[in-house]
Formats: C-alpha cells, structure tokens, sequence
C-alpha cells in the first residue's frame, strides 16, 4: 500500500533511472494525452511531495502522477522483461538510452506547466519526508478540528502529507489511543510527541525494503494486518473496522486493552469482513 515512504522510494528510482537523460521514447495510454510526444526532452528530476510525484521535464512541463492504492511506477534496464502487469494496466512509457520507466494502474495522471504545481499539491500540509516539513505546523493543522477523530484527521493531507491507512493504524497504536478517539482529547504529551513520532517512522522506513514499526524481528507492524492475532503487547486480539464515510475501504486495526477512546462495536470488524467478500475484485 503505497504511503509517504513508499512514494519517497518511487521518486527516488525514477530520479536516478531518468534524470538528466534524454527522452527516446515517450507513450501515454490514456485518452487525454493519447498525442504527447516528449520524445527529445531531458528530464530534470522527480520529486514526490507527500504521496504525489512529480517529474519534471525540460521546456517547463511536469507529469504528476498519484499511486492510489494499486498503482506503480516500475524501472526496466535495456531488453529487461517488463512484469509489472498485463499490458493494458500501463498508463505511461518514459524510456531513455538505458532504462525505461512504466507507470501501472496510475488513478492520478496529469501533465502540466512546471509553474502549475501547486495547483496539484499546494493543498498539502508539512510533508513528512520533505524540506517543508514543520512538526509544529503538522500539529496545529491536527489541532484545527479537535472534535474530528484522530484516524481521519492523520489521514487528511492537509493537516500532514505522508500517512496512509497503515501509519495511522501504528501510530495511534504507539500513541496509545483508539483512532476514533477525537483530536482533542489526545493528552497534550502524547500529542505533542505525535508529529516527531510520525516523521521518525517514515523517515526510518523510507529506505527499507520492508516497513517496520515494532523494532521486532519477525514482526514488522504492531497492529495493522493482524486481527485477530493477539496483540504483540498485552496478548488480546487486535481488531479491525471501517473508519470513515464508507466511501474508501479504510481497515482500521487496533488493540481494544492497549488504546484507549471510543470504538467501534464488536460485530463491525464481521461486517467489514463480509462487505469485502461481496465485492468483486
């Protein structure tokens, strides 16, 4: 599942596979762009800013892409069988003398002037993996809404830009609070410690080829994946439940005994697992 640090690994391949060369080949697949030819310009960098991307292109152009949950960017040498899917999932072919970049399943494709790129992105908060990033800040945006409960406002990137659904499941677990626990009622030291918490475990992720939160061996997360296992703290069953409008699958996991705050009732993890049954994939 693609979050700030998995966007941060993205951006760094695709910069060090495509910057400074020159574009040989150049093939959008997807109606709007069908004619765009960038074959002949150098690219000049990607940049991820929370989970965006953003490459950059010589004569002012930009192609900002956004993951989602199933999209990817994938780096292929000269003559290297391609598999990051059948053909008809790619969105977009960059390729230059000596590596091509295909970009999978992109929800988000969209090709803009370079001084357009806060159209885009200038919404976001602090990015957690970038120059921008500001702790202080991060924490009076979370403090903006202290009704809204704490999962929700993690996930909002205008608060802080990088967290998905399986940093807001750890984090609230090491905070020690439910996700559905409103803002404001996190202890202020706990909240205090939240934004630096956050940046340490992305920051700490971004060149593992593997997320860990738990320090553990063998066990990577705290809580996120693993209902019902037992909590690798206290030994209860971790949960999980929808968080939100419904309008996105967000799994939420956490530990009943090890947070605390409001949560769900105990039959809503079954119904999260039988929706996801009924739905065609």
């Amino acid at each position: 599942m693609p979050e700030g640090d998995t966007v941060w690994q993205a951006a760094r391949r695709l910069h060090e596979a495509l910057a400074g060369e020159v574009l040989i080949r150049s093939d959008f697949r997807v109606p709007k762009y069908a004619t765009v030819d960038l074959t002949g310009r150098r690219v000049l960098s990607t940049v991820p800013r929370g989970k965006h991307l953003l490459t950059r292109f010589e004569g002012g152009l930009t192609l900002h892409t956004h993951l989602r949950m199933e999209g990817a960017w994938k780096v292929y040498g000269a003559g290297e069988r391609w598999r990051g899917g059948p053909g008809h999932q790619i969105r977009v072919i960059l390729g230059t003398d000596h590596r091509t970049a295909v970009g999978y399943r992109l929800q988000v494709l969209e090709l803009l002037r370079t001084t357009e790129e806060e159209r885009v992105v200038g919404h976001l908060g602090p990015d957690l993996l970038g120059p921008d990033w500001d702790p202080e800040r991060a924490l009076a945006n979370l403090r903006t809404d202290p009704a809204r409960p704490l999962g929700e406002a993690l996930l909002d990137q205008r608060n802080l830009a990088g967290i998905g659904n399986i940093y807001k499941s750890e984090l609230c677990f090491l905070l020690g609070a439910t996700p559905w626990l409103p803002v404001g009622a996190l202890p202020a030291d706990r909240a205090e410690k939240l934004p630096g918490l956050a940046h340490r475990l992305l920051a700490a992720n971004r060149d593992r080829p593997v997320r860990q939160t738990t320090g553990l061996r063998h066990q990577d997360l705290f809580v996120y994946g693993r209902a019902p296992r037992p909590c690798l703290r206290c030994r209860t069953p971790v949960r999980v439940a929808d968080q939100g409008d419904g309008s996105q699958d967000r799994p939420t996991y956490w530990c009943p005994t090890c947070q605390t705050g409001p949560a769900p009732a105990p039959d809503a993890p079954q119904r999260w697992r039988e929706r996801h049954r009924r739905t065609p994939t």
